[in-house]
């Protein structure tokens, strides 16, 4: 597959809700959801400073509540909230005219859940003949679940990167990369790691 361009990318974040997994769950490891979460938000964070548009879906924000705090700072007053009533993004008919509408052929996805609805997601906008890709560590599940999804959108050959390699597929060179360092200090490296 060629690179991951910024001027074809869409970012869209599924369901990044902390009230997916509240602190009650004792079955989650709340330090892996939260660190998804974190490398989500960077990723809003950089897609927002390299105009990379920005589609955002909540379902059952009632239940679930809003998107997370450390998601949602990342987000610029133009990125488009929609309630999701499906699992798959795709699937929805205003969702998937944002998504039409930036005129952008590839679709970046992170958010919740791995296994549930980024997977639909990611097979409704394949199946519809877009380019997907995944970042494999800016999604979550809990417990084996994740693996498990990221077994299926293997098998059904959905690309897979982290937030480092979209970094630096965005990017893509040196000087832009020290560019957007210094002019972004706090996105100069995802969460958990260092570029």
């Amino acid at each position: 597959m060629p690179h991951v361009n910024a001027s074809d990318s869409v970012l869209l974040v599924i369901d990044a809700q902390d009230g997916f997994y509240p602190p009650t769950r004792t079955d989650v490891d709340h330090d892996e959801k939260d660190a998804a979460l974190d490398r989500v938000g960077w990723v809003c964070g950089v897609a927002a400073a390299i105009d990379v548009p920005i589609v955002v879906t909540e379902e059952d924000t009632g239940g679930n509540g809003p998107t997370a705090p450390q998601v949602h700072r990342h987000l610029p007053a133009s990125a488009p909230i929609f309630d999701k009533r499906v699992f798959g993004a795709a699937d929805q008919a205003d969702i998937r005219d944002a998504v039409a509408a930036t005129g952008r052929d590839v679709v970046v996805l992170v958010g919740m859940e791995t296994d549930i609805c980024v997977m639909h997601s990611a097979l409704g906008f394949a199946e519809q003949g877009r380019r997907v890709v995944v970042i494999h560590d800016a999604v979550f599940s809990a417990g084996d679940a994740h693996g498990h999804g990221l077994a299926r959108l293997r098998q059904e050959r959905i690309e897979l990167v982290s937030a480092k390699e979209l970094y630096y597929e965005w990017l893509r060179d040196l000087p832009t990369v020290r560019a957007f360092d210094a002019a972004h200090p706090d996105l100069a490296s995802p969460p958990g790691f260092s570029l």
